[in-house]
């Protein structure tokens, strides 16, 4: 029974460690994990916060993919040729220097150079987070002469990328300003916008985010110089970019409290002279 047990300890010790072995690539000791084995074999390894990543021939050679930045925001892409004198001319045009582009390119080589070869990429799969929402805004971009503030409601569809929130995500979201006794303006909204997480944390995240376009069913409410009463229903499609930012704070494996600070300063929308109070706090939740 103890022989056994031993047995099973040690092939589970040999399994969780087989993928990762010690190297000397160029006078320098690296740990790498390899990550696809084939014709071609993809091997990595995380470097002062970065990744770094290596390619093995079939004779045992192993050559590093660089990228490096030659100017701010400027790579030279040496991967790419790398790449392409290792797979025969495979193109490496749309190639991203990223473990699942270098993933899906190494394992399509070779599948083209065995049949019986086995991929294991999966394909990136898309993840959804519902949220609704609460707050209060004093609508920045409209004519609003006592600065009122008025409730709003919200409910929001987040798309990203992967099981997991990555950086970037974009977001589908409707919302309702209610009007007010002073200001007999409300409007129905529909705006399609991005996030980028600044802050990307298990427990919680930072992002700023930009409405890139919306859709609003306005109606507006007065008084005109006959002392009639005036209702003004206008509908209009903008292209605002309107910037804010935001905080998701994990409450549960799948659930959030959001606050949004959603609509500081516009690049094609005049602010009225009120400085911005337009927050929302809501709950989101994975689908």
């Amino acid at each position: 029974m103890k022989k056994t047990l031993v047995f099973i300890l040690l092939c589970l010790f040999f399994q969780a460690n087989y993928s990762q072995e010690q190297y000397s690539i160029e006078n320098e000791e690296l740990t790498l994990t390899t990550e696809i084995e084939g014709t071609l074999d993809l091997l990595w390894t995380v470097d002062n916060k970065t990744y770094r990543y290596f390619v093995r021939t079939e004779d045992g050679t192993i050559t590093e993919l660089k990228n490096t930045e030659a100017s701010k925001g400027n790579y030279l892409a040496e991967y790419k040729t790398t790449l392409s004198n290792l797979t025969d001319g495979k193109s490496t045009e749309n190639l991203r220097f990223t473990l699942y582009g270098l993933k899906r390119y190494i394992s399509d080589y070779n599948s083209s150079q065995n049949q019986s070869y086995v991929s294991t990429v999966a394909d990136p799969k898309l993840g959804f987070r519902l949220g609704i929402f609460g707050g209060f805004t004093n609508h920045p971009f409209i004519k609003n002469p006592d600065n009122t503030i008025v409730p709003l409601i919200a409910g929001e569809l987040e798309i990203f990328e992967g099981s997991a929130l990555p950086r970037h995500s974009g977001f589908l979201q409707a919302r309702h300003t209610f009007d007010a006794d002073d200001f007999n303006y409300s409007t129905n909204e529909l705006a399609l916008g991005y996030r980028y997480r600044i802050i990307n944390k298990s427990a919680f995240s930072i992002f700023g985010q930009v409405k890139l376009a919306t859709l609003n069913f306005s109606s507006l409410t007065y008084t005109n110089e006959n002392d009639r009463e005036v209702n003004n229903k206008n509908t209009s499609f903008e292209a605002p970019l309107i910037f804010g930012i935001g905080s998701d704070i994990k409450v549960g494996n799948n659930s959030y409290i959001s606050i949004i600070y959603g609509e500081l300063f516009a690049v094609f929308l005049n602010n009225q002279g009120d400085f911005s109070s337009d927050i929302m706090l809501g709950y989101k939740f994975n689908l």
